[in-house]
């Protein structure tokens, strides 16, 4: 509430019981007076003056019995004329080191480093730059306006760059996949962008939209590889399926030149189905976790088969001693083989490693660039 709201407030509460005291104290209401009868000359200099003298009479018989009584003359203000906020208008912003979006906040947007997110919350944006940073926030509007003075468009050149999108697994992180991208980097990929994506707390629609957004963003000419762990497979296979269904006004899919997935639910995942139902799950996982078990049945009629070249990766641990009893049959501990397999890929290989760590896992690392360096 602004300051001239609460003065004028104040002055009306103050002015309220004053007059009731000068009411009691002279236990009777002020007398009436007959207003003298107007020449047509007095009337006229009354319309065009603007004024009203009967309200003229009352102010001056309150000032006089305000003085009467000895209280103060307050000063009559006139009520503020209330706006609502603009959420548009730039927001102060102090230069902080955030966590670069751990579960609550999504990438639309990537560009040299550079990714304005949304919260999944509030759904307000911030632009982080590459050391997550925080460098402004507010609207996107906002956002966008200070990545163009950051980091503008770069003019468009005859070499397409190649992009490495990594895209994390449910519950996890972008930094869950910082191993595969320094590894990248060493080999001499330079555009390699982790994006990040709030999987428990917005639907896999919701996270292939964003991630068709950050494409989209991108130079014209651009090339793409996808290498997703768990959820983040699924997140690609939904773009794919909807580009295909809606249009791909960017002509995003005959840039894209490979994929590896890295323990992928493909067929759903039974260890959801039979959490589900002690509701803590879906609490935990959020929609995204539930479209990967009860609603799988119907959700899968939103996915697609890569039309690119992919390869799966899968792990295994049928040897180790102690087996996850949710599962069915050989896995990684969360997604057994047979979940993970999906009709058209070009290989299938498997790692004796637990499904959380194969993103990391240095064999997995060094099949997985093997085979996207072998479709450029």
């Amino acid at each position: 509430m602004s300051f001239l709201l609460v003065l004028a407030i104040s002055t009306l509460v103050l002015r309220v019981p004053a007059r009731m005291l000068r009411a009691d104290q002279l236990n009777k209401a002020p007398p009436v007076q007959d207003e003298p009868e107007q020449s047509a000359d007095e009337r006229e200099r009354t319309v065009n003056a603007g004024t009203n003298p009967s309200a003229e009479t009352d102010a001056s018989q309150s000032e006089s019995a305000d003085s009467e009584l000895g209280l103060p003359k307050l000063p009559v203000l006139p009520l503020p004329n209330l706006q609502v906020p603009d959420i548009n208008v730039p927001k102060l912003n102090i230069p902080l080191k955030t966590g670069g979006g751990t579960q609550l906040w999504t990438d639309h947007c990537f560009r040299d480093g550079f990714r304005i997110q949304q919260q999944a919350f509030t759904g307000h944006w911030r632009l982080l730059d590459a050391n997550d940073v925080r460098r402004g926030w507010g609207s996107r509007q906002h956002c966008e306006e200070l990545l163009d003075d950051l980091a503008p468009r770069p003019a468009a050149t005859e070499q397409a760059p190649h992009y490495f999108v990594l895209l994390h697994g449910l519950m996890r992180t972008h930094h869950s996949m910082k191993a595969l991208d320094d590894e990248l980097r060493k080999r001499g990929h330079s555009h390699v962008i982790r994006f990040s994506y709030a999987s428990t707390r917005r639907s896999i629609s919701d996270h292939s939209a964003a991630l068709t957004e950050v494409l989209e963003d991108l130079p014209d000419n651009a090339k793409f590889t996808f290498v997703g762990h768990s959820m983040g497979n699924i997140v690609v296979r939904h773009a794919v399926g909807r580009l295909q269904r809606e249009g791909d006004s960017k002509k995003l899919l005959p840039r894209c030149r490979s994929m590896v997935m890295l323990g992928p639910p493909n067929q759903g995942a039974a260890i959801a189905r039979r959490l589900a139902p002690t509701g803590l799950y879906g609490l935990v996982t959020g929609k995204g976790g539930l479209e990967l078990g009860p609603q799988w049945e119907t959700f899968v009629n939103e996915l697609a088969t890569p039309p690119f070249p992919f390869m799966i990766i899968a792990g295994d641990i049928s040897d180790a001693p102690l087996q996850n009893p949710l599962t069915d049959g050989a896995g990684d501990f969360v997604v057994s083989l047979d979940e993970a397999k999906l009709k058209g890929a070009e290989a299938i290989e498997t790692v004796p490693v637990l499904h959380s760590f194969i993103m990391s896992d240095p064999t997995a690392i060094e099949k997985t660039i093997e085979f996207v360096e072998t479709h450029p």
